[in-house]
């Protein structure tokens, strides 16, 4: 019976996470009434929206902006996380406690409460309606997650490589990007992808900091996708448009959870 249960609770966990996209797919072949049906296969199922979301707006472009602005916002977190968390695991310093509690509390304030403070950050550098004002907001939303993650996964590699290294007059980014980043590689890959996907689905900063239609992000380009007419919501085009830019999520996921384990650093040290 406990096994019956477990597998039982396994199949409903399953199927209330995965309906919500297979809903998207099927309604994405889907239009006009046929949205409202409950079929999952649709009866005459067409690609006019995945063309129409292409053709009718730069949906190309906005999600080679998604790319660049989460890429480019992923590898400065990860950079500077990992000087940082070498800093805050492996040093000894006064006050290394209390700066931790704040790199933490930052991560805590919603994105409203900092929006007017970033709006004015922004238009100092003279950013605005541009993608560096994405990543410099962006940066305030992954860049303290990654660093409080990548700093537990710090303090516990061994020291005697750091004692090594030191006897063999080696430099502190030698240190960091050559000898621990390899052993730190499963936590940098699983701070990486969430970072990457915090800053693939941000709105709200997207929204406010930009203003062209070229230099959307995807979250606004679909958030704004309309008919000419402007009386219906485009139902199977939004769908088509949520099916194309989650699906690289799902195979980012599926393709790096292989990277994602543990006891890479066993070994390291000779006993």
């Amino acid at each position: 019976m406990k096994r019956i249960g477990y597998y039982f609770a396994s199949l409903l966990f399953i199927a209330v996470s995965v309906f919500p996209l297979l809903y998207a797919v099927s309604s994405s072949f889907k239009q006009r009434t046929g949205l409202f049906s409950p079929e999952m296969l649709p009866r005459h199922p067409t690609i006019s929206n995945y063309v129409g979301v292409f053709s009718e707006q730069p949906f190309a472009t906005n999600l080679m902006n998604s790319v660049i602005v989460a890429g480019t916002v992923v590898a400065l977190s990860l950079a500077l996380s990992l000087m940082a968390a070498w800093a805050l695991g492996r040093v000894e310093f006064r006050g290394r406690g209390l700066l931790l509690l704040v790199i933490l509390s930052a991560s805590m304030f919603p994105q409203v409460a900092v929006l007017s403070g970033m709006f004015e950050l922004v238009r100092f550098f003279g950013l605005y309606d541009s993608l560096g004002a994405l990543m410099i907001a962006d940066l305030m939303l992954t860049l303290p997650f990654t660093v409080w993650v990548l700093v537990t996964f710090m303090k516990q590699l061994p020291k005697e490589l750091e004692e090594a290294a030191a006897m063999d007059g080696v430099g502190v980014f030698t240190l960091i990007f050559r000898i621990l980043m390899p052993l730190l590689w499963p936590a940098v890959v699983a701070t990486g992808l969430l970072a990457f996907i915090a800053a693939w689905n941000e709105f709200l900063f997207a929204l406010t900091f930009t203003l062209s239609t070229e230099e959307r992000t995807v979250p606004v380009a679909i958030a704004l996708i309309s008919t000419p007419s402007g009386f219906e919501l485009p139902w199977g085009k939004i769908m088509a448009a949520s099916v194309i830019v989650t699906l690289p999520l799902v195979a980012l996921v599926v393709y790096f959870q292989r990277l994602i384990v543990s006891g890479l650093s066993a070994g390291a040290v000779k006993g």
